[in-house]
């Protein structure tokens, strides 16, 4: 759950049809990226000379000094007819680890179907909003504690739009449903708080410390949003796979460097852009999602590197009712076990 995973079978290629429980156009590959919370839907032609071919994943990981599980998972793929198998069967040749231009050379490639049966909605007219996110640190009160393993004995931390979310006592959907005051607060900005060039290869020491926060953002029912995710290099620049609840979303746009607001829009896709539900923002890069606000309720955005998301690196949505019976928030069961 904290790795980006390159996949391939040797001598064969996958055709991938779907992503996310969303059909895609067919993307033919020699090896897939898949990060944690993502699904991909593939068909193998079994077409090759009868024999045992290995499939093997391993895992993507950009960012410098940082450790990571360096193993190959490997398992078989056995054609079932009479032959004598190799010995050792066929291996695969996997992109380098840290293969950045690989991994998003594939995840770029992604288009959705937009066929007759089943067409695109991208929306058009839409209220943007940027976010940074980032790896952060705190200083430690007490530099022995075991959980001070950051950069000179800081704990460390990961953050939204310089807020490193904090987990309320209540959870926020029942705040919400109960009106229950003081578990949350609704000024999660629309832009980064503190604008610098974000993937600078030098920052400040200052810039590393985010503030702790419950902040959530509140839209209304059916709104039109973008969504910029901005990474940056503080602390560490490294892919962040982020995670929508309750929504699927338009990749219309990503790229390295820092979004230009002016310029990378102009290059957007929106005749079929892939319909995700997770998508990873590239080192110090940038991604572009857009979605409507068409389910009311509470939603949670993290990054699906645990790690991240247990360090903060969240945030909420709060779809607020439409006018409708079936555009409003269902309320709980009445079976519903107490917290």
């Amino acid at each position: 759950m904290n790795e980006i995973m390159f996949y391939k079978i040797a001598k064969h290629k996958l055709t991938v049809v779907g992503a996310d429980a969303s059909y895609t156009k067919p993307l033919k590959s020699k090896y897939v990226v898949l990060s944690p919370g993502q699904t991909l839907d593939c068909l193998l032609h079994a077409n090759k000379s009868p024999d045992h071919y290995y499939m093997a994943a391993r895992a993507y990981s950009s960012g410098i000094g940082l450790p990571y599980d360096n193993t190959t998972t490997t398992a078989i793929l056995q054609y079932n007819l009479n032959y004598h198998p190799s010995s050792p069967p066929k291996r695969p040749s996997l992109p380098y680890y840290n293969d950045t231009s690989s991994a998003f050379r594939f995840l770029g490639q992604f288009k959705s179907l937009n066929s007759d049966d089943y067409p695109d909605s991208v929306p058009l007219n839409v209220t943007r909003m940027v976010t940074t996110v980032s790896m952060n640190a705190f200083p430690c009160v007490s530099p022995t504690n075991a959980s001070c393993e950051g950069p000179n004995a800081t704990r460390l931390a990961a953050s939204m739009n310089n807020i490193s979310f904090e987990n309320p006592d209540i959870a926020i959907l029942q705040a919400y449903y109960k009106h229950i005051k003081g578990v949350f607060g609704t000024n999660f900005p629309s832009y980064p708080p503190l604008v610098f060039n974000f993937t600078a290869d030098y920052m400040p020491l200052e810039l590393e410390v985010p503030r702790l926060g419950t902040e959530v953002k509140v839209l209304k029912y059916n709104t039109s949003l973008e969504v910029v995710m901005q990474g940056t290099n503080l602390l560490v620049g490294i892919d962040h796979p982020m995670h929508l609840h309750g929504n699927s979303f338009y990749v219309v746009g990503y790229g390295f460097g820092n979004f230009d607001e002016k310029k990378d829009p102009l290059a957007y896709n929106l005749k079929d852009p892939p319909l995700r539900n997770t998508a990873a923002v590239p080192k110090n890069g940038w991604i572009a999602i857009r979605f409507r606000t068409n389910n009311p309720g509470v939603w949670l955005m993290h990054c699906h590197l645990d790690r991240h998301h247990t360090w903060g690196m969240d945030m909420v949505f709060i779809v607020k009712n439409g006018e409708c019976p079936d555009e409003s928030i269902l309320p709980p069961p009445p079976d519903m076990p107490q917290c």
